[in-house]
């Protein structure tokens, strides 16, 4: 199935592996791409030095085309950013922050920029920094999916650019691609879906409460870093989603999260505080929040930890390793597209019957 994302990114299948905090990792991106997708690496928690060594183990994993990406609010960003320039990542994934600078510099060298956007304005501002093609995240997705559901988010963005769209936020088989398609994208990310695949590095317990969870057990609220956030319906969810966390307590959490996780305090610290009040309000919530993800994702600890998690995970029933789960996306989207080809015929057969008793 070739359209023009799989042709402007080189890839067989419109299909991506978004970057997914302590989930995308070199393993699990290199499967994505070699099975003919494009795996996003998420490097958001790692120091600038662990993003270099983790993007040179997925060019020993994979020699096909895959992604880093960067949330560009975050501490650290802007250099985890530089390295993937320095290590000539083929695709550059931003989000929350402005990008033309990237996209300069990744096209310097050949490469191609995505931009994450919620809304026709980001898709605006992303179209005129001059990035490639953009990720439209609905709000079924896991995190830090937009108001608007992509069954209206992906069309409505279409409407005001022509760039390639990659539309994430509620797919998980081959019937949602074909919908995807029809609704203008040009490809598709399965976030939920790779997260509680065979490859990922998803604790054992935690895929199995995906697998079991239906698409109504999650929980969408700013409580949990600061933005509107969806996560698995737990508990601990629940107690953590219904009051926001003082500053300090944020503070405090996001400090031991970056101990825990080997990160330099005292420059994390002075970052922090450099962005002023509400940035450091924004920033303590995502520290504090890091450190409950981790424990969710690579701990199963759903005692004290958080899982970020799409509504897809009803239509997750099974782990499977990432070229059976590319295979049956495909096999489904084949078999969507005659369903829909065989009723097309049977509303031309029966056309005349009608005319005529008319």
């Amino acid at each position: 199935m070739q359209t023009r994302i799989t042709r402007l990114f080189g890839i067989r299948h419109p299909v991506f592996c978004p970057g997914m905090t302590y989930v995308s990792n070199a393993a699990l991106v290199a499967a994505v791409s070699n099975a003919g997708g494009l795996g996003i690496l998420a490097v958001g928690h790692l120091t600038p030095e662990e993003t270099r060594e983790e993007i040179r183990r997925t060019r020993a994993l994979t020699d096909k085309p895959f992604g880093v990406g960067v949330a560009l609010i975050m501490p650290g960003a802007t250099q985890n950013a530089e390295i993937a320039i320095a290590e000539k990542v083929p695709v550059i994934n931003f989000s929350l922050g402005k990008g033309d600078w990237i996209c300069a510099r990744v096209h310097a060298y050949g490469g191609k920029v995505i931009a994450t956007v919620v809304t026709a304005k980001h898709a605006l501002a992303a179209e005129r920094a001059g990035v490639d093609a953009l990720l439209v995240t609905g709000h079924e997705a896991a995190a830090h999916g937009g108001d608007v559901t992509s069954l209206v988010l992906v069309p409505a963005i279409r409407q005001v650019t022509t760039l390639p769209l990659i539309a994430t936020g509620g797919f998980a088989s081959g019937g949602g691609l074909v919908a995807a398609l029809a609704l203008g994208a040009d490809a598709i990310a399965m976030g939920t879906r790779f997260a509680t695949s065979k490859e990922s590095p998803v604790h054992a317990v935690t895929k199995k409460m995906i697998v079991e969870k239906t698409e109504s057990e999650t929980i969408y609220s700013a409580n949990f870093d600061s933005m509107p956030c969806r996560v698995m319906k737990t508990p601990t969810s629940e107690k953590r989603m219904a009051k926001p966390l003082t500053l300090w307590r944020a503070l405090f959490k996001a400090l031991g999260a970056a101990r825990d996780s080997g990160r330099p305090l005292f420059g994390l610290l002075r970052e922090v505080f450099s962005n002023g009040f509400t940035e450091t309000l924004k920033l303590a919530y995502f520290g504090a929040a890091t450190g409950e993800i981790r424990k969710a994702i690579i701990d199963g600890d759903h005692v004290n930890g958080v899982q970020l998690i799409g509504q897809a995970q009803g239509l997750v029933h099974e782990v499977m390793g990432v070229p059976e789960i590319m295979q049956r996306v495909l096999a489904e989207a084949d078999t969507a597209l005659k369903n829909i080809n065989a009723q097309a015929d049977v509303k031309t057969t029966a056309e005349p019957a009608l005319q005529e008793t008319v």
